[in-house]
């Protein structure tokens, strides 16, 4: 990659940086299930305008996911993805008309106890995994992906609740959230925001990640469904941790 061809916020070592990133997080989600977008957005926080790292992110996640989505197509439980669909389009719709801040505390903390919640909790009633609460839950955590950019782990720890084998969450999980990322290109286009700028970097960074993925896909499948979930909620968890010691530090500064 030339330096004519990134952003003048970005330098050609951070970008170089970034780019293995998203290669070893995309590695982390498809061997693990969840994880690495969010590890991902943390580290993009670092060196990028704050202004560019949710539709940057969200579009790099677009192309992460459509590469995990398809090499797992055929574990995809289509059945999850009609309902999701549709739920997705609501949330969008809703948040774009709306264009809302959502107090960061708020959302972090709500996200994390409804992590928490979905993996060491009782598991969730037969009818909210329904085609009702399917479509609730897609179309909450659309909505509440256009300001924040981490829903991830929640929409994984709700598949989780679905899918016993691991290579179903996956797949399942990965078409999901394929969906959820589309429509940001669209929102934030309206926005203003100047994709143009920024594709270059975005192409480099999801050819990297599909490296990833294909490396992650052979971890997942040295591991069985007991040590997957197992790690699956390990790593759920932590995130989760992360998102309410943010929550805490924001309301007490």
């Amino acid at each position: 990659m030339e330096l004519t061809l990134l952003p003048e916020s970005l330098s050609l070592p951070v970008a170089l940086f970034l780019l293995a990133c998203s290669t070893l997080t995309s590695m982390i989600t498809a061997s693990l299930g969840a994880g690495g977008g969010v590890l991902l957005l943390v580290l993009m926080a670092n060196w990028m305008p704050p202004a560019a790292i949710i539709p940057v992110h969200g579009m790099i996640q677009l192309g992460s996911n459509s590469g995990r989505a398809f090499l797992t197509r055929k574990k995809v439980d289509w059945k999850v993805i009609a309902v999701f669909a549709p739920g997705v389009v609501a949330g969008a719709t809703l948040g774009a008309w709306l264009l809302i801040d959502l107090p960061a505390p708020v959302w972090q903390l709500t996200i994390a106890l409804f992590v928490l919640c979905l993996c060491w909790g009782p598991p969730l009633p037969k009818a909210s995994l329904g085609k009702a609460g399917i479509f609730l839950a897609a179309t909450l955590t659309s909505f509440v992906s256009l300001f924040v950019g981490a829903t991830g782990p929640l929409v994984a720890a709700f598949i989780k609740q679905i899918h016993a084998d691991r290579f179903t969450t996956v797949a399942t999980f990965a078409t999901a959230m394929t969906l959820q990322h589309a429509p940001k290109a669209l929102v934030f286009s309206v926005a203003g925001f100047v994709f143009p700028d920024w594709l270059p970097f975005i192409l480099a960074m999801i050819v990297s990640g599909f490296a990833g993925t294909w490396l992650g896909l052979h971890v997942l499948n040295s591991l069985s469904n007991r040590w997957f979930h197992q790690a699956f909620n390990l790593v759920l968890t932590l995130l989760a941790l992360r998102l309410l010691w943010q929550a805490g530090s924001a309301a007490g500064g």
